[in-house]
């Protein structure tokens, strides 16, 4: 089981990396309990651990703490805080790495030390002689840091930016701004622990599980087995594939589905396939019986960095895309990475475009990652996906209700949809706003809000991820026109554009007069 899916997170380090500051943070960042082994075993014996060290020996410490551990890893706090030898035991490493993360801490050995100088607690092992005995301490325990996989360095960022990358590194999040916020939980095998992650989060059955017909052929049975191994009565509703089949009338299917499964006002809903999926079974639950909870399961690469999130929700009407819907944040969305291996390459493509657009809007890092090349990018959806949700995540949580910032996530959206519709959805949506983020870029250039180059940036970026970047041949662009003036971004009978700054920063509630201005270049 991945990172983001074990039960507990485990903070760990050499003295002086920050322990204890970053756990009990990040415990607040997740609305998990928290607790430090070592300010535990100082409440418990009341003696401070420097004292038991000189008056009982280590060898009586580590009893303390193994006894401790044992009991936290059993039942107690989800972040706990250990001590800087804790895991140098043998059996307190394989108790804890059986039931959770280790985030192993580093730094230099000069900012341990500025921090040590002004830290209140005396570290026994370290009490005289500090600099000395330090250097010593690290050079011996060298390789056993190393040898944890989740390192987090702590030397140089500013406190705020280290919680924020450790939560992007454990793949897990908090939403805020959206009723009483929601997990977002990224975790390989994570559809196996789907009915565990109910139970935890208080989730009420029976559940309908939504899901279209060619995600059911892989994942349904496994979803099923899950949720009912956990308790859970379970009804599957199974939707034909594909976005001409997101409409009122299966929505009005998915009502009678509820009804049928005899779902109640607590009752879950859960989403399990791909973004239509998510947009209509979120629909569905956000109008039944006014509102009932549910979770997503994305399933492929672009519900998962951009669809599941934010609790927006919805269906299309023939003159165009989601023109009704409703917010309806979700109870938790759980990433399995691992279903992107029965996705062709063409959709992986295509979900690449949100990532592309993620990285424009607030990760210049991401960007560069998805410049690596194709074979570079499958070894590592993990990261990817991570980093995406990242971007999204802080744009909605400022934004939760799209009032202003959160229109930065239309990037490539507004001719994109439009598109979409005009060529009756036989284009993917991915491809569709990969031509809108180009066009975006050219018409910021032409306006002077982007620096020169920056389409070229952009366009080689997605070519060289095999997406289409101009608009198609042949295509009604008088029908473009009548659609964009219909999408629901208009203000004032104007477009709302957003457009790209640079790699990292774009401008949003750009009014454009002349939306043929959008529509020059391509053949």
């Amino acid at each position: 089981m991945s990172a983001a899916l074990r039960s507990k997170i485990f903070i760990y380090g050499p003295p002086g990396s920050g322990k204890s500051s970053l756990g009990r943070r990040l415990a607040q960042e997740l609305r998990l309990s928290f607790v430090d082994l070592d300010e535990t075993i100082t409440i418990q014996s009341g003696m401070a651990i420097v004292d038991i060290f000189n008056q009982e020996g280590e060898a009586s410490f580590r009893e303390r703490e193994r006894a401790l551990l044992e009991d936290v890893v059993n039942k107690g706090a989800d972040v706990v805080a250990l001590g800087g030898g804790a895991l140098l035991d043998a059996h307190n490493r394989s108790l804890v790495e059986s039931r959770g993360i280790v985030l192993c801490l580093t730094a230099s050995e000069k900012k341990l030390l500025d921090r040590l100088s002004v830290d209140e607690n005396e570290r026994p092992l370290i009490s005289e002689n500090v600099p000395m005995r330090l250097k010593a301490l690290l050079e011996d325990r060298v390789e056993h840091y190393a040898s944890f996989q989740l390192k987090l360095n702590t030397t140089e960022l500013p406190f705020e930016s280290l919680i924020w990358r450790a939560l992007v590194m454990l793949g897990m999040f908090h939403v805020t701004g959206m009723g009483e916020g929601y997990d977002v939980r990224v975790g390989m095998g994570g559809i196996n622990n789907l009915g565990d992650a109910l139970t935890l989060r208080g989730l009420h059955g029976p559940v309908v599980i939504v899901s279209d017909n060619n995600v059911a052929e892989y994942y349904l049975d496994q979803a099923i087995n899950t949720l009912e191994n956990s308790g859970y009565a379970v009804k599957a509703a199974v939707c034909p594939a594909g976005e001409e089949y997101k409409t009122i009338g299966t929505v009005e299917t998915l009502w009678n589905v509820f009804l049928d499964a005899g779902l109640e006002r607590r009752s879950t809903v859960v989403a399990l396939g791909g973004g239509v999926m998510g947009d209509l079974a979120g629909f569905s639950a956000a109008t039944y019986k006014r509102g009932v909870p549910w979770v997503v399961v994305p399933t492929s690469l672009l519900a998962m960095c951009d669809a599941s999130l934010g609790g927006k929700t919805g269906a299309d009407l023939p003159q165009g895309k989601n023109l009704i819907g409703a917010f309806h944040p979700p109870g938790l969305v759980f990433i399995d990475p691992a279903t992107l291996g029965t996705l062709p390459e063409e959709e992986l493509r295509n979900g690449m475009a949100e990532v592309v657009k993620h990285g424009i809007i607030g990760d210049p890092g991401l960007f560069e990652v998805c410049n690596l090349g194709w074979e570079a990018l499958t070894d590592n959806w993990d990261e990817i996906i991570r980093r995406a949700i990242a971007v999204k995540v802080q744009v909605i949580q400022n934004d939760p209700y799209e009032k202003g910032e959160r229109a930065v996530l239309n990037l490539g959206h507004t001719l994109g949809h439009a598109i979409e519709a005009v060529l009756n959805y036989k284009i993917r949506h991915g491809e569709a706003v990969s031509i809108g983020m180009v066009a975006s870029a050219r018409l910021a250039v032409r306006l002077g809000i982007a620096e020169r180059g920056m389409e070229a940036i952009i366009r080689e970026t997605l070519q060289g991820l095999g997406l289409p970047t101009e608009i198609p041949g042949g295509i009604d662009r008088e029908r473009l026109r009548d659609v964009m003036m219909l999408d629901k971004k208009r203000a004032s009978g104007k477009i709302q554009m957003i457009m790209p700054v640079r790699i990292g920063e774009v401008k949003w509630g750009i009014e454009i007069e002349d939306i043929g201005m959008l529509l020059e270049g391509g053949d």
